[in-house]
């Protein structure tokens, strides 16, 4: 074998040499699997523990692919109970709690009246159970100027015992929010009231 043709073999050899590094150094390495990446593919998704209280007073933890709080849809209030709440919107708008919500003790209440409805930055809230008997009274306290004729946010907070146990019928989880407007007068003539039926939690 003559030299030229050696040297050109060997030419070639180097050529195909540098032309595999450069294609091993092109070549996107594999990276391995990380904790996230293993999580999607089999599905599964970790929520965090948390949990919020939904309108209806329930709590309920994350849920789902994008772990949201789910919460159960509200009963629907009656026709009448609406048909009174609306009456009274012009006067007094009850924000917390809302119609046929499961309350617990203490509870929180708050909304906005105007001001002619408080008497000294205030009035009287009385809840009820099923029949009517009173199992909490006091007040909601005006969050602002309350000489005015215009709305005027209020909070307050009640607390009680639930008159409903364990093995009592259904009916007796019902009870009664009833919102006065307060009447230093005490005439007759100047009372008004909006109720907002509640459920005693179990």
């Amino acid at each position: 074998m003559s030299n030229k043709i050696l040297y050109i073999i060997i030419g070639v050899a180097v050529v195909l040499g540098v032309l595999a590094t450069l294609l091993n150094l092109m070549t996107p390495v594999a990276e391995a699997p990380t904790a996230t990446s293993t999580a999607t593919t089999t599905g599964e998704v970790a929520c965090t523990m948390d949990a919020m209280q939904c309108p209806d007073g329930s709590y309920v933890g994350r849920t789902g692919p994008n772990c949201e709080f789910v919460c159960p849809p509200m009963p629907e209030v009656p026709a009448d109970v609406q048909a009174q709440i609306d009456a009274k919107a012009d006067l007094i708008k009850v924000s917390g709690p809302m119609p046929l919500m499961v309350i617990e003790s203490p509870l929180m209440l708050s909304g906005q009246a105007r001001g002619g409805w408080y008497f000294e930055a205030s009035a009287p809230v009385v809840l009820t159970d099923w029949d009517g008997k009173i199992i909490a009274q006091g007040h909601v306290e005006a969050q602002g100027n309350w000489m005015t004729s215009e709305f005027v946010p209020f909070a307050g907070t009640l607390t009680f015992t639930s008159p409903y146990k364990d093995g009592d019928p259904d009916f007796m989880k019902r009870g009664t929010l009833i919102f006065q407007k307060d009447n230093p007068s005490g005439e007759a003539a100047n009372d008004d009231a909006l109720e907002i039926p509640v459920r005693f939690a179990q």
